[in-house]
């Protein structure tokens, strides 16, 4: 921003800010800025803005007037604490904290004490009247500084501390007095100039600038961009800088500090929820370094401090209309605000919580749909634990981020990358979780930790993600170098032993616990009624919020079926009809001789009589799918497969004919055959003779499929039904070729309706899946009722990739150097498949105002995706039948103007 004297201004005061400012100052910033004008107790600092980190990032250096305006703003912070940064004699101290407009728990770094040095902590120790805490704040501040700056690896001062503790018999911290803190800086300051080969930076301003300026760097490090590309955070948003003054929870045991939230956010439910920790910096906190006491215990330590939290906690949830997650620090029995955001909540408190602030009058139920999303709602319909089975249970520990989790144990990240990459399902076990888990953590199953509480690292990071976690199993002993862990009783379980975590209870088994069907799972089945006794919180609250969105979505929500079974599932989950029924599956198993028959047939004989032991088959499979979607649409996509699918492989009948001629006894019928395999053999059968391609070359192939369709339609209506029949011709790139089969088709129908006497009126349209077929919808749309994009091959046509060769041979490279932010089969990708659906959306209802238009790729179950479906007019997306509810959901979001998770 530039301010009134054409000087771009970098530093913003805390009281110069609001939370609507996130993009500006960062959440953190932002959140600071909106307590202080609140009046709550935050301690005074100032934010150094996005647009800072951005201009270092593009440059490789500060803007040029940047430590300017922070000596301005230091010069202020000082006169209102009446200190100065690193004073000898009175030391004003400051921590350095990162802060994305997106919440990144734990990727990006923190330095806390900046200013401390060889004199000044002989000051603070006669300023607090506390040598130990003097020496405490001083370690913290190189330990922190050696990482987070100097990029020194952290087990070396963790190993160090180990060492002094070992030394003076204790597994505490807490038992170090003075002098041994003073023992363990000497030797941090030492491991700082062996692996640095300077000396700890006395000076205070320096310690200021190397901080901020690795606060920046942070911003690209390796988990935060791998966290960035899950959660779909853009990478050139960059992170703010917070430099606030120090207030200290370690000066004794009436001082501490915690993290608390406004609700439970593993449930929903209210009460109070959280952890403190007595004589500790917050770091402690997190870290889960120490074992926390349920905030509660507060009350019972500090019965100021915990009404006054009790009251701002109220305060902060009615002023942000949401669950608020709050750090904060109790200095001698005074209690200072050192954050709060919107908390990261678990799937199934976000619905919760969205139903219970509707009741308590804070937002409407339009907001409640757009506090959840489809992610979240996917989350919820998988399995759960039951009872029984062969497992044995080990422990129980804090049930930290729900779900169910079977895998083996795993005591690294680097091997729960390495074995998930192989296809094994993994459990990452560890003492405690530090941001360098992120990839570990993404790959496992689920999370163990032996330590830390429901705000820890792993706790918080793991609900952020959707993923299972149990922390705070005290009674396991994790030996990480080891590769196992022991349970009480002496049950040791070693890397590689099968093992099951429950996040909704915190147990722990031995072995694999049988699972059941999720509550929400179970409604969507129509086994719970929402209304009844047997419906728990989260099923009324998902069944609110999905009734309230799919009153306001626009979108219609079918699904992809070719099975009765999951044409009736897909129903029961809301689906509006079939718009896709791949008929190439039916043919699988015995019947894809058949298909073999017909396209090796000689001559009009051999293939008439494949047709008509096909042609039976296909009437019954539509029969039963009309019966389960009656008085629905179902789009029936005429047969679309690669030829190669129905033939042999060529290979395993070369090798046929070969050993059946060197043994001499020569098979006429297989060298016919390879004859013929030989002559439709393709070198890219994706691109070869399929779709309607298939149907133009092979005669009474399609006309035999509609002829099924219509005979099966014109008996469902006989019996009293109501069949709604629409006719897909795929893989068309020329109207020339819709016009062919259009015509035909017709015949077969006008036929069947004088042979039945029942006209069954069936839509004719088109699979938009080849470019062409985009760039020329205002031609085909002039033979064609319909639009269906098929996202999957178009994706594969734009990008001129298969998707079978490529997803493993590159794609992870091409993630990791930011090619792709997230695989184009999975979301769609906008700028090119999407503006091709955006041209042929627009082309075809230039030439047919009434075309209706949807899409049945995978795509029309991806949220972000669905958002863009709603957003160019389409009529419907179609997805599997387990996606049904995700797409209402999102469909619902869309219309409401609920913003998409990656924009």
């Amino acid at each position: 921003m530039t301010s009134g004297t054409g000087r771009t201004t970098w530093v913003y005061e805390f009281s110069q800010g609001s939370k609507d400012q996130k993009d500006l100052l960062g959440g953190k910033g932002a959140n600071l800025a909106e307590m202080t004008n609140l009046g709550l107790p935050v301690p005074p600092g100032f934010t150094i803005t996005t647009d800072a980190c951005r201009y270092y990032l593009e440059q490789g250096s500060t803007p040029p007037d940047l430590a300017d305006q922070v000596t301005e703003h230091l010069s202020a912070l000082e006169k209102a604490m009446g200190k100065t940064l690193g004073d000898p004699a009175d030391p004003l101290l400051v921590s350095v904290r990162s802060g994305a407009a997106a919440s990144m728990p734990g990727m990006m770094e923190t330095v806390l004490n900046v200013g401390l040095n060889d004199e000044s902590v002989r000051g603070l120790a006669a300023q607090s009247g506390s040598e130990r805490f003097a020496w405490d704040s001083y370690r913290r501040l190189i330990q922190m500084f050696g990482k987070t700056v100097l990029d020194i690896d952290g087990e070396l001062f963790a190993h160090a501390l180990d060492e002094v503790k070992r030394e003076q018999g204790t597994d505490s911290d807490l038992d170090l007095d003075a002098a041994h803190l003073e023992d363990v800086v000497g030797r941090f300051k030492a491991i700082v100039a062996e692996q640095c080969g300077r000396d700890f930076p006395q000076d205070p301003r320096e310690q200021l600038d190397l901080a901020i300026n690795a606060v920046f760097d942070s911003w690209n490090s390796e988990r935060a961009i791998l966290y960035r590309r899950r959660e779909r955070i853009p990478g050139d948003a960059g992170t703010a800088v917070n430099v606030v003054a120090m207030v200290f929870g370690n000066l004794g045991p009436d001082s501490g500090t915690g993290v608390a939230f406004t609700r439970d956010p593993g449930s929903g439910a209210q009460g109070v929820y959280g952890d403190y920790l007595q004589n500790a910096q917050g770091e402690d906190v997190v870290a889960g370094i120490r074992n926390t006491v349920p905030l509660p215990e507060l009350e019972r330590i500090d019965k100021g401090a915990y009404d006054e939290l009790l009251r701002t906690m109220e305060r902060l949830e009615s002023h942000y209309r949401d669950l608020c997650d709050i750090e904060f620090t109790v200095e001698r029995n005074k209690l200072w605000m050192l954050q709060t955001r919107v908390g990261k909540r678990t799937a199934a408190a976000a619905f919760v919580i969205a139903t219970q602030l509707v009741d308590e009058g804070l937002i409407d139920m339009d907001e409640a749909v757009r506090r959840v999303t489809g992610d979240q709602l996917g989350q919820l319909m998988f399995p759960r634990f039951v009872s029984g089975g062969d497992a044995q249970e080990l422990t129980q520990g804090m049930n930290a981020s729900p779900g169910a989790a079977v895998g083996k144990a795993v005591f690294s990240s680097e091997t729960a990358v390495e074995w998930a990459g192989r296809g094994e399902k993994v459990v990452l076990v560890r003492r405690e979780t530090n941001p360098d888990d992120l990839a570990g953590m993404i790959a496992a199953e689920g999370v163990l930790t032996s330590r830390g509480g429901k705000t820890s690292h792993a706790a918080v990071v793991a609900r952020g993600m959707g993923k299972t976690c149990v922390c705070g199993a005290e009674e396991l002993t994790v030996d990480t170098a080891g590769k196992k862990f022991t349970a009480p009783g002496g049950t040791e379980v070693t890397e590689g032993d099968v093992i099951s975590i429950d996040g909704s209870t915190g147990k722990v088994w031995l072995g694999e616990v049988p699972v059941e069907p999720s509550s929400v799972v179970r409604y969507f089945e129509g086994e719970i009624d929402p209304e009844s006794d047997e419906a728990d919180d989260l099923v009324r609250s998902v069944h609110r919020i999905l009734t309230h969105a799919d009153s306001r979505r626009r979108l219609g929500v079918r699904t992809n079926a070719d099975t009765p079974e999951d044409s009736a599932r897909a129903r029961r989950f809301g689906a509006q009809g079939i718009g896709l029924c791949r008929t190439e599956h039916m043919f699988l198993g015995e019947r894809r001789q058949l298909v073999e028959k017909l396209i090796l047939a000689e001559g009009d004989d051999e293939r008439q009589a494949a047709l008509d032991a096909l042609e039976p088959l296909q009437r019954q499979d539509f029969l039963e799918i009309f019966e389960e979607m009656d008085g629905l649409p179902v789009t029936v996509r005429l047969l679309d497969p690669p030829l190669h699918e129905f033939l042999p492989d060529l290979t395993d009948l070369s090798v046929r004919v070969a050993v059946a001629e060197a043994q001499g006894h020569p098979d006429e019928a297989n060298l016919r055959l390879l004859a013929a395999v030989r002559r439709l053999h393709e070198q890219n059968p994706m691109l070869g003779l399929r779709g309607v391609r298939l149907g133009l070359v092979v005669p009474g192939l399609f006309a035999m499929q509609v002829r099924a369709i219509a005979e099966a339609a014109a008996e469902r209506r006989k019996a009293g039904g109501d069949p709604r029949p629409e006719i897909m011709i795929p893989l068309v790139g020329a109207v020339q070729e819709l016009e062919a089969i259009r015509e035909e088709s017709e015949r077969v129908l006008a036929e069947v309706a004088e042979a039945r006497g029942v006209d069954v009126p069936a839509l004719i349209g088109t699979m938009i899946e080849v470019p062409r077929a985009a760039l020329t919808a205002e031609e085909i749309a002039q033979s064609a009722e319909f639009f269906s994009f098929g996202t999957n091959d178009l994706t594969q046509m734009t990008w001129g990739f298969s998707r079978d060769d490529v997803e493993a041979a590159f794609f992870h490279a091409y993630l990791d150097k930011g090619i792709f932010g997230i695989s184009p089969f999975e979301s769609l990708d906008l700028d090119g498949v999407g503006r091709l659906v955006q041209i042929g959306v627009e082309g075809g209802r230039r030439a047919r105002p009434d075309l209706k238009l949807g899409i049945c790729g995978e795509h029309g179950g991806d949220p972000d995706s669905v958002h863009f479906f709603h957003e160019v007019g389409l009529d419907y997306v179609s997805c599997s039948p387990f996606r049904v509810p995700v797409a209402r959901l999102e469909a619902g979001r869309a219309a409401l103007g609920a913003e998409r998770a990656g924009s």
